[in-house]
């Protein structure tokens, strides 16, 4: 488990998706693919089926308010509207947000021989 964060965390990863190549999802896998070697359980809204905005929102919705602890934000999410939202959300119900790219800087400096 990595030093950051020690226990076991239920993870909900937003980002931007429209406007971003790809939809942005080599790095929502990269990310999911990451946060789950350390351990941890993931909810990549890139991974769920899309059945429209309104169905896909309030899924995630549910997903923070109920289940998630913590919220892991990707570069680029202050520009994305939806991003914003679940931003925004989290805060509301007292969940830890983590900046990505911080979190990944901080991962880079652990020594090599500590277990992410």
């Amino acid at each position: 488990m990595s030093a950051l964060l020690p226990s076991r965390r239920t993870i909900y990863l937003s980002g931007p998706v429209s406007g971003v190549p790809e939809k942005n999802d080599p790095l929502f896998a990269a990310v999911t693919a990451r946060l789950r070697a350390m351990g941890h359980r993931v909810y990549s809204p890139r991974e769920r089926p899309w059945d429209g905005a309104r169905s896909a929102f309030a899924d995630y919705c549910a997903f923070i308010c109920a289940e998630a602890d913590t919220i892991v934000m990707l570069p680029g999410w202050r520009q994305s509207h939806g991003a914003s939202c679940e931003h925004s959300l989290a805060e509301c119900v007292g969940i830890e947000i983590i900046e990505w790219s911080a979190w990944e800087e901080a991962l880079s400096r652990q020594p090599e021989d500590v277990s992410i």
